[in-house]
């Protein structure tokens, strides 16, 4: 089953990109909104999925020009994803890791959600094919 995973999400590229956008979209309004605090490391993030989601829309996401421009993107937010995750790890072995009373913004958890979007976008864009 999950052997076709890429080609059943290729095959929705569209979708997918859309809900990437809308990811990105959603959690820019959140945090312009003041919901959460104002994070450097989450808004590069948030905008990196936004880009890759925009990119994977394009009529031809095989082109040379995309593909370099979603690596760009990609290593930036990977070593930005990277980086706050890390540090999220450094708490947990310093014995000073706490979930907080709303965990489910907790950075250590959402830069490991965004090491893997980032990823498998990425990894979309540099499968696609023309048929």
């Amino acid at each position: 089953m999950f052997n076709d995973l890429p080609d059943i999400l290729l095959r929705h590229r569209m979708a997918v990109g859309i809900v990437a956008i809308l990811i990105a979209i959603a959690t820019w309004a959140v945090d312009l909104t003041d919901l959460v605090y104002a994070c450097p490391y989450c808004r590069s993030q948030r905008t990196v999925i936004g880009l890759l989601g925009i990119l994977l829309l394009l009529p031809n996401p095989a082109h040379w020009l995309v593909r370099y421009l979603s690596a760009v993107f990609a290593v930036f937010g990977l070593s930005v994803a990277g980086t706050q995750h890390f540090k999220g790890w450094a708490r947990i072995m310093g014995g000073e890791f706490e979930w907080g009373a709303q965990w489910y913004i907790n950075p250590w958890m959402l830069s490991g959600f965004a090491i893997f979007i980032i990823t498998g976008l990425l990894l979309l864009i540099w499968r696609w094919r023309k048929r």
